[in-house]
């Protein structure tokens, strides 16, 4: 399991034929949700059901020119929202653990984003937006090895979920399953939302990753 990251191609100055994360200039009679939710439909033809603001970029001289301050939101799809993305020449799938050189400040933007992912895995519902209402428990060790980067103990991932009271058994089983049909879960909404959230790090904080040389495949399927 692997996160991935749709970027487009920028197809002017400055950092022409670079890749970015997509973005646009907010009117001024928009809302910042509104304008960051049309922006991303209009680049990737994504519409996710969840987006949040991550947070505000301002630094000196992250874009040549005059100074451009940037509000980032991010969203999290399913594997079915995901598929909405018109792919092509100017629209691409990237590994979020291993980008090319972006254009501006993107990758430092991109690694804040990851930080905040991991570090909300550990005590909310994060993992709700890559699953939907009900989930296995192997489904729900599967997004937590994604995110996380590194192979979770099955049997331990089980005890650790059921000991926590975060999720809830639905009773339910998955359908068209061979032999002995999983179990179906739901979170613990009740119990998750009185969860408090850590303090947060500024971008600047977050330990820089290299950039591989070369370009990333995109995935199959």
């Amino acid at each position: 399991m692997t996160l991935w990251l749709p970027l487009v191609r920028r197809t002017r100055e400055p950092f022409e034929s670079h890749w970015a994360l997509p973005g646009g200039w907010l009117p001024d009679d928009e809302e910042l949700a509104t304008a960051a939710a049309r922006t991303l439909r209009e680049t990737t033809s994504l519409t996710p059901t969840y987006l949040e603001q991550l947070y505000t970029f301002g630094a000196l001289n992250r874009s040549p020119g005059r100074r451009v301050i940037s509000v980032v939101y991010w969203a999290l799809v399913q594997s079915d929202e995901a598929a909405q993305v018109a792919v092509g020449d100017n629209v691409r799938w990237f590994p979020a653990d291993a980008l090319p050189q972006l254009a501006f400040d993107h990758n430092r933007i991109v690694e804040y984003a990851l930080w905040r992912l991991r570090t909300k895995m550990e005590y909310s519902r994060i993992a709700h937006a890559f699953l939907g209402e009900t989930f296995t428990l192997s489904q729900l060790r599967e997004v937590h090895e994604a995110v996380l980067q590194k192979p979770l103990d099955p049997a331990n991932f089980r005890r650790s979920m059921e000991a926590s009271g975060s999720v809830v058994d639905t009773g339910e089983r998955l359908a068209g399953a061979r032999n002995r049909p999983p179990r179906l879960y739901r979170y613990n909404a009740e119990l998750l939302s009185a969860s408090a959230a850590p303090s947060g790090r500024r971008p600047s904080e977050i330990p820089e990753r290299p950039i591989p040389e070369r370009p990333i495949p995109t995935p199959n399927s």
